[in-house]
């Protein structure tokens, strides 16, 4: 269980709601919305006391087990070891013991066997996208956020993320994205975040009504026949 309650800062305002158990959140908004932000609130790397996890304030709970509760997965892929190779950077992902049958099943799964050798320095950005998301899976927190994973990531790939999200592959997920599509075919929860306030916290097929749809997005997205289209 996730909640936070009544966090302001100079960017959020008012920021309160709670999600249940392996309840999946889609957290939708324009640029400078403050998605981002609340991400790393949520995950504690920026410090607060109006989180908890599982029934504990965040700014208690061990460096550890945080990470056992909450992961943050960045936008873009940090590489200080110019050297390191995708199969050692997974070993580094994990936060237990190293399970070399897990690290060769994932990337088998993610069709990585080619760069499993490769410095990460060397991916392109989308390889770069769905290493983040081999990381993820290794580390298996309780809770995932993603925060625009699928940024430069081909069609052919966004579906195997899709997938991924789709299963039971990771437990509680959180996905910050600007791709409607993923989100309305995610069917999850969802949240819209505008300048610093949650404007909408709800049902996913409440939020993607055409009325909600022109409110939100000033008449430019529309459902037809269950598909999202731009209203050019």
């Amino acid at each position: 269980m996730l909640e936070i309650n009544s966090y302001n800062s100079t960017i959020l305002h008012d920021i309160s709601f709670s999600l249940k158990e392996n309840e999946n959140l889609i957290i939708l908004g324009e640029n400078g919305a403050g998605k981002s932000t609340l991400a790393k609130v949520l995950s504690h790397l920026i410090e607060n006391e109006s989180v908890k996890l599982f029934g504990e304030n965040i700014n208690t709970i061990s460096d550890f087990k945080r990470a056992q509760l909450i992961n943050y997965i960045p936008p873009k892929l940090s590489i200080f070891d110019e050297y390191i190779t995708l199969y050692e950077f997974l070993e580094l992902s994990t936060i237990e013991e190293v399970n070399p049958v897990k690290i060769e099943e994932i990337i088998t799964l993610l069709k990585l066997e080619k760069l499993k050798n490769r410095y990460c320095k060397a991916f392109s950005s989308g390889e770069k996208q769905l290493l983040l998301l081999a990381s993820s899976m290794m580390h298996n927190a309780k809770i995932t956020i993603f925060d625009e994973l699928t940024a430069n990531l081909d069609i052919t790939r966004l579906k195997e993320v899709y997938d991924i999200f789709n299963s039971k592959r990771l437990q509680q997920k959180i996905v910050i994205t600007h791709n409607l599509d993923l989100a309305h075919a995610l069917k999850f929860k969802v949240m819209f975040l505008k300048e610093g306030r949650v404007e909408f916290f709800g049902e996913h097929d409440t939020f993607f009504s055409n009325e909600n749809l022109k409110k939100y997005y000033d008449d430019t997205i529309l459902k037809l026949d269950k598909h999202l289209v731009v209203n050019l």
